[in-house]
């Protein structure tokens, strides 16, 4: 047997090992500490800032459980945790520096692998991240989405319905007491959103990736097979320290080409492809934003969901779940590709089913033939730009109109409302300032509500812009992620209320019709340079200085590769 790691903390009988047992002996038994029963940490991000990681310590204590059957030793290990609906100024600013903590506590400690819980939108991407770059055997417990509420017998969607409803509120036909009364009918139970948002693409995606015990992406918050699955994944635990089984043996280039065509498949976040970049950078695997257009986006769109769709998260687990929509799509994914448990990925597709052809789709009667991210670039994007069609009205996606320009988001807030602003339904709205480094950290604003006036006259949809990103519980034709950043120097930065925008998703074109000699002469709006951010010091100022662009990630420069498992020197 290969000593365990936790022996470099216990093994001896020194006084460093003394001092390690010792602080350790409140409960755990002799034989914790003789090398043989693996120490397993459960990274745990529940806590009650993060709602949708609430329920995380009961699924905690069925992954102990599953540990101590198996013969480890379990450890809850609190670690950061970021609340997307609570956080200011955006949960994506703190995504990196809660990867680095977990990463150096996963290092830190005396493990020997580590049980990976979370749900809301950023805890799955950075535990990821940390995993990856510390390698030790990892393996991820999704808290899984919530169960669906009704208002007025209507089903609500999580995110979708808050983004529907409020536009309702702005055009007069939903009153502001009525909105109220469906929050509650909206979050009805435990869980994260229930809409294919970030948080229900990156548990499943954690699954298509290896990183799951296979079967356990989607389970529903509530139902008791979660902690079933969660007991089932402790054992898997000891397993995988036993045959030393690492994130760099499962997460390949082939898992996340994989993940690609399940992103399109399932009409996942936009979300996903920051997120997949930067735990691929951890790993030193070649990836770039062009393998989504690339890989993904021919695939034809399965799932009914929404944002895209009509059905919700507790649908797609009825109707037969994500291995169910993989076997659609068997044909495009790496067979080779392994899980957590040593086998590949296509060996558990063989016995799915679907049992409900109105929420999953067949290859020749899918929701939409061409479904994935399409990459757009242009002089307005020289490094690229996203759109998610699945998620646009199709008769905007070749669209020809003037812009109408604001230079924050207090800008925004401040004139969209006016009547007096010289705006029509071909206008394409622009949001600048809203990058990693610009707001700092790359809100979800990019889903701009629309004019007062142009709602109230029924438009429910522009063109609009930005370099932020917006939540994957959103909808609309909107261009995300927009590089260079108007505050790296990128175009967006240059263009002005009136400028005519040219987008044609179907020649992946994001274009400001202006000569380029004219282009490069403008200097960067002032109003727009002054609202960027310029912290003085802590995360912020960390972030902005080192935060790359959206196009590969966004990961802090000192942050992408891995610094591996070894600890050189003692504390004592």
């Amino acid at each position: 047997m290969t000593e365990r790691r936790s022996a470099g903390w216990y093994g001896g009988d020194d006084r460093n090992s003394y001092i390690h047992r010792a602080w350790m002996r409140r409960g755990l038994p002799d034989d914790a500490f003789d090398g043989r029963r693996p120490h397993i940490a459960m990274a745990n991000t529940a806590s009650d800032l993060t709602p949708c990681n609430a329920h995380l310590n009961e699924v905690s204590r069925s992954v102990a459980d599953g540990i101590h059957q198996a013969g480890g030793i379990a450890l809850n290990l609190p670690v950061v945790s970021l609340g997307e609906t609570l956080v200011k100024p955006t949960a994506m600013l703190w995504r990196n520096m809660a990867a680095m903590a977990i990463e150096e506590m996963l290092r830190a400690n005396p493990i020997d692998g580590v049980v990976l819980l979370g749900g809301c939108d950023k805890t799955i991407p950075a535990l990821l991240m940390a995993a990856a770059s510390v390698d030790i055997p990892a393996v991820v417990v999704p808290g899984g989405p919530m169960l669906t509420g009704t208002f007025r017998g209507v089903p609500l969607g999580c995110g979708t319905s808050v983004w529907q409803l409020s536009e309702e509120v702005r055009a007069g036909t939903l009153s502001a007491a009525e909105f109220r009364r469906s929050e509650s009918s909206m979050i009805r139970s435990r869980g994260h959103c229930n809409t294919m948002g970030t948080a229900s693409t990156m548990g499943l995606l954690a699954e298509v990736l290896g990183m799951t015990r296979p079967g356990i992406a989607g389970t529903p918050a509530p139902d008791s097979r979660l902690l079933e699955a969660a007991h089932a994944t402790g054992v898997l635990a000891v397993e995988m320290v036993d045959a030393q089984r690492k994130p760099s043996d499962v997460l390949t280039r082939a898992s996340f080409l994989n993940a690609i065509v399940a992103l399109a498949a399932i009409g996942g976040s936009t979300n996903a492809v920051v997120h997949l970049l930067a735990i691929a950078g951890r790993l030193g695997i070649e990836l770039t934003q062009d393998d989504f257009d690339r890989v993904g986006s021919g695939v034809p769109l399965l799932v009914d969901l929404q944002p895209a769709g009509r059905f919700l998260m507790d649908d797609l687990y009825r109707a037969g779940g994500l291995h169910a929509v993989l076997k659609e799509v068997r044909d495009l994914l790496d067979p080779a590709a392994l899980t957590v448990t040593g086998r590949p990925l296509a060996d558990y597709l063989g016995e799915a089913q679907v049992y409900d052809r109105e929420v999953i789709r067949t290859r020749a009667e899918p929701l939409q033939p061409e479904a994935g991210i399409a990459v757009l670039y242009g002089n307005l994007a020289p490094g690229g730009a996203v759109i998610k069609p699945a998620a646009a009205s199709p008769e905007l996606l070749s669209h020809r109109g003037p812009a109408v320009v604001f230079d924050s988001i207090e800008d925004l807030h401040a004139r969209l409302d006016d009547p007096g602003l010289d705006v029509t339904a071909d206008s394409v709205l622009i949001l600048r300032g809203c990058g990693p480094k610009g707001y700092p950290g790359m809100p979800e604003v990019s889903n701009t509500p629309l004019p007062r006036k142009l709602l109230e006259a029924g438009v429910r949809d522009m063109v609009r812009i930005c370099d932020g990103r917006m939540s994957g519980t959103a909808y609309g034709t909107v261009v995300l992620h927009v590089t260079p950043e108007a505050a790296a120097g990128g175009p967006l930065a240059k263009v002005r209320t009136g400028d005519i925008i040219v987008l044609d998703v179907a020649k992946r074109r994001l274009d400001v019709d202006i000569p380029d000699e004219e282009l490069a002469a403008r200097e960067a709006a002032p109003e727009a340079v002054k609202a960027y951010a310029a912290p003085k010091r802590g995360w912020e100022k960390l972030y902005v200085d080192t935060v790359g662009p959206a196009s590969t990630g966004a990961d802090c420069d000192f942050l992408v590769g891995s610094s591996g498992s070894q600890v050189s020197r003692e504390s004592h």
